[in-house]
């Protein structure tokens, strides 16, 4: 049995301020030890309810925030930026029984702890099919089409009720609760050490792949916070304004749409000056 993590960093333990998360701040280095202990305790949990492998994968800014030498050394981890999938890589090749998403957030929009969508902000709002969509609800799209089911999800408590959203039956922990997109309660790295650890035990029994379904269309709507990036996003092929804030696209595929989702906001995020936006 193999299991992939993907770990991102906004909904780890002690995490509630942007120099949190930003590489490269005391914060950040301060707080990589907790969303390490996140990430470890998962680890943990799954080899000792009967895992063979663990991967994490890197899933935050620049993918490279994680403790190597913090983590069970029975893990692997896929550490760096400019993946085919990002997020979820590794997802793809056959081999994997199922995903955990450790350290996820609410999405752009919505209330929760830094909530956002791929970017820290520009992104009012994403939408799948006519779903206000997360990173987790993007990312789900993707693992269902290669038939890997979530099976555990941990973040703030706005975070575990999106994944109600996209994955009913995964096993969820809250390790913090929304006060404000910048404040939250948290609980210390040794008690969320455990219900992590405890939760991954609890979820293995959700794994094992599932038949893939046909690739299906898929439409992407994205809300920008300023108009002239709607400019920006429409350089894409097949990326059409929608409103004077708004975008959307159509793929024939969950692969192809979080692609050309990605291709957007790495134009977009080149269009963003400093103090305007």
């Amino acid at each position: 049995m193999k299991i992939l993590i993907s770990a991102d960093m906004e909904g780890a333990t002690g995490v509630t301020w942007p120099a949190d998360v930003l590489p490269g701040t005391p914060q950040w280095e301060r707080c990589r030890s907790m969303f390490t202990s996140d990430v470890d305790a998962a680890v943990r949990g799954f080899f000792e309810a009967g895992a063979d492998e663990v991967l994490i994968n890197e899933a935050h800014w620049t993918m490279r925030n994680l403790l190597l030498e913090q983590l069970d050394e029975r893990a692997e981890m896929l550490t760096g930026r400019h993946k085919s999938l990002s997020m979820v890589e590794g997802v793809q090749h056959g081999d994997v029984d199922a995903i955990a998403y450790v350290g996820y957030h609410a999405g752009a929009g919505s209330e929760g702890v830094l909530a956002h969508t791929f970017l820290a902000n520009s992104l009012t709002g994403v939408w799948a099919d006519g779903v206000r969509a997360s990173e987790g609800y993007l990312n789900t799209l993707v693992t269902t089409e290669y038939g890997v089911p979530v099976v555990l999800v941990t973040g703030d408590d706005r975070a575990v009720e999106d994944a109600k959203g996209y994955a009913p039956e995964a096993v969820t922990v809250a390790v913090k609760d929304y006060v404000s997109r910048y404040a939250a309660v948290c609980r210390p790295p040794a008690r969320t050490a455990a219900e992590i650890r405890d939760a991954a035990r609890r979820s293995v029994p959700l794994a094992g792949r599932r038949t893939p379904p046909e690739p299906e269309p898929h439409t992407i709507e994205i809300e920008f916070d300023a108009e002239h990036l709607v400019g920006a996003a429409t350089v894409v092929p097949g990326v059409e304004r929608s409103g004077e804030r708004r975008v959307t696209f159509t793929s024939p595929s969950a692969y192809e749409a979080i692609r050309c989702f990605k291709a957007v906001t790495t134009v977009v995020s080149s269009a963003v000056e400093e103090q305007y936006g």
